[in-house]
């Protein structure tokens, strides 16, 4: 540990006022000694990790962490600020902040003793010492463990043998709760619950045993313990591992942060369920944790899709990129070659084009029944997978298409969530998720698909199909407006992913007119992260220094097609920034359908260009784009008064995902 935090990597007296500026303080100490290779690629995978979930907790703590490629060894910095950085905790400010940094590809050892700070963390005393330290020396030895915290008197923790421990147990048996945490990167937030969950168990009384599923891997409770168990508590925001070992048991289901602000109440809540004898009939979703507890079905619904999207995004790009190699070296008569199988000759450049469109056809063949299974999956977690992959396939057999496998994957995902709601005789749980939840609810989504929705959702697509088909003049014109507003509305958001959606789904059923539209989305897509860039360096004394860093990155984040670069210049500035956008957008997917342009591939941004039908024009409606926007936006800031030239503005960093 002494190794991973020394003097140089703390800062008694942190003066940064944001968040941003607090992590680029602390990860500046790291990039001098040389534990970071590249600054800005590091603060954009920590702040890919912030907008996954604030990193801030009750107590005055900030924990900013990530693992990145441009970690060379894994460090620890800290930092102790006078006036608070606002983390997103629910009591307010950090004063102590922690940046944790780990390769990609740091081992276990190192992660394990990442996890060990964490539940430091969560002992009062120790942050005490830190508050109190008085020189960057002393606060690197107490972090690395090396010094005692000074309140600390092991003497006076050793219970007197004349004297009965006042943690002797009693007679009567304990409560006993099992726990499951983790978090997305699972370095912090896994093992601070846990410290948390324990903890509160010893306050109350009762046994929790808990299992980190972190980066450093997880070892699974004994199955005794589990079975022995009165009551279960997930602390998560992934999926839990093997989650049917704790089937049929009260269940309190909750992120991992209220694991750590709320461990008590989840402990008396799981306790109140018992008592009751409530059990949780059906098991909550990865899209389900994803959300608030308030949530209505409407955002749940929208979710549920986008997990089918997600899932059915990479089949798309595969295989549309590899149509589009194919038919850029072997012409628009390839798709008439012979198969590989029969005839394939090394050295013919016409070969290797069939060879590279019939892989392609066969990845597309795929998308229907992974859009379906995933969004069963989403609604009733491994037990939908089946009963949606046999029903995007029968979608596929009456050419019911992309919108039969969101149909299908609906019914399948109630299909499942309906059966598990029945209550069955114990005995029978163990064949409940291998034979008989697979066997009912595929014959029931069979049935429905074939002979009931089937039918009418393949002509609805058809005449889907063949409107985008037809599409032409004023009426695509008017089209790309629409989507290049929706594109650029919330960056990334659900209007954002909704167009997007909609584009990749007419891949399925490729066509002329679908084509255009996925050309038109990312076109309109990419214009907002490179409308603010061009701003930025145009007229750069209107922004903060924070937009003008962030204004570098995104000319790559623009280029790349990830619309959520935009994300730091709308937060600070909605009012004018997001209009400006939106213009632009308008413009671009206007002149993309306009000049004709198609598209094959989902994403890739200029990185698939020489794949693009008309490519000079396509780039021409996204340089037109640009220009309104960031036109706009210079012109709507000189408006007002321009912005402190030091003071970086707070605001939200980019999340690096898919754009849609």
């Amino acid at each position: 540990m002494s190794r991973m935090i020394t003097a140089d990597l703390v800062d008694l007296d942190l003066s940064a006022d944001s968040k941003e500026a607090a992590a680029r303080s602390l990860a500046e100490r790291m990039v001098a000694r040389g534990r970071v290779t590249d600054l800005d690629g590091f603060l954009a995978d920590v702040a890919a990790r912030e907008a996954q979930m604030p990193t801030g907790l009750d107590g005055g703590i900030g924990i900013p962490h990530c693992r990145s490629t441009h970690v060379t060894e894994p460090t620890l910095a800290f930092g102790r600020s006078a006036a608070g950085v606002d983390f997103g905790a629910p009591d307010g400010p950090a004063d102590l902040i922690f940046l944790i940094a780990a390769p990609a590809g740091a081992d276990d050892a190192h992660l394990t003793i990442l996890s060990s700070l964490a539940r430091h963390l969560m002992d009062p005393e120790f942050t005490d010492a830190l508050r109190s330290a008085t020189s960057p020396a002393g606060a690197a030895a107490l972090i690395a463990g090396e010094e005692a915290p000074a309140s600390e008197d092991p003497a006076s923790e050793e219970p007197s043998s004349d004297e009965p421990s006042p943690e002797a147990p009693v007679a009567e048996a304990p409560f006993r709760i099992v726990a499951v945490t983790s978090c997305p990167t699972g370095i912090a937030h896994t093992y601070m619950a846990a410290e948390a969950l324990e903890k509160a168990g010893e306050a109350t009384g009762v046994e929790v045993s808990v299992e980190t599923q972190g980066s450093a891997g997880f070892t699974r409770l004994d199955p005794a313990v589990v079975a022995a168990a009165d009551g279960v508590i997930f602390a998560h925001d992934v999926p839990v591992r093997e989650k049917e070992r704790f089937a049929g048991k009260p269940t309190v289901d909750v992120g991992v942060k209220a694991g750590i602000n709320r461990a008590a109440e989840l402990i008396a809540e799981v306790r109140d369920k018992a008592a009751r004898g409530e059990v949780s009939p059906s098991k909550p979703t990865p899209v389900e944790r994803a959300g608030e507890p308030d949530e209505g079905y409407g955002t749940k619904l929208r979710k549920w899709l986008m997990s089918g999207v997600s899932y059915m995004v990479p089949f798309v790009a595969a295989g549309g990129l590899l149509i589009a190699l194919g038919f850029a070296l072997g012409g628009w008569d390839i798709n008439k070659a012979p198969s590989v199988t029969q005839h394939f000759d090394w050295g013919q450049v016409d070969s290797w084009a069939a060879l590279m469109f019939q892989i392609g056809g066969l990845a597309f063949g795929f998308l229907v029944p992974v859009l379906a299974g995933y969004i069963a999956y989403g609604m009733a977690d491994r037990p939908g997978l089946v009963p949606g992959f046999v029903g995007g396939a029968i979608a596929l057999t009456v050419n019911a298409g992309f919108l039969g496998g969101l149909v299908a994957g609906l019914i399948a995902g109630g299909t499942v969530l309906a059966i598990q709601r029945v209550r069955i005789p114990a005995v029978l749980r163990g064949i409940m998720p291998v034979v008989v939840i697979p066997l009912l609810s595929s014959i029931v989504v069979g049935f429905l698909m074939f002979l009931v929705v089937g039918k009418p959702i393949a002509s609805l697509q058809k005449a889907l199909t063949d409107w985008l088909s037809g599409l032409s003049g004023a009426n695509a014109v008017i089209l790309g407006v629409i989507l290049g507003l929706m594109m650029c509305f919330d960056l990334g958001g659900p209007v954002n992913k909704v167009a997007y959606a909609f584009a990749v789904g007419g891949l399925a059923n490729p066509n002329e007119g679908s084509l255009k539209v996925m050309a038109a989305v990312m076109a309109a897509g990419m214009v907002p992260p490179l409308a603010m860039a061009l701003a930025t360096t145009v007229r750069g004394r209107l922004f903060t220094r924070t937009e003008r860093e962030n204004g570098k990155a995104a000319w790559v984040l623009g280029a790349s097609f990830i619309s959520e670069g935009a994300i730091p210049f709308a937060a600070a500035d909605p009012l004018r920034v997001i209009p400006a956008a939106m213009a632009g957008g308008a413009v671009t997917g206007a002149l993309s359908m306009a000049f004709e342009c198609t598209l094959r591939a989902p994403h890739g941004g200029v990185f698939v260009i020489p794949l693009i039908g008309n490519p000079f024009l396509y780039l021409l409606a996204i340089a037109a784009g640009t220009v309104v926007s960031a036109g706009l936006v210079i012109l709507l800031k000189s408006a007002r008064k321009p912005a402190p030239e030091a003071g970086p503005v707070p605001a939200a960093e980019p999340e690096v995902t898919v754009a849609a």
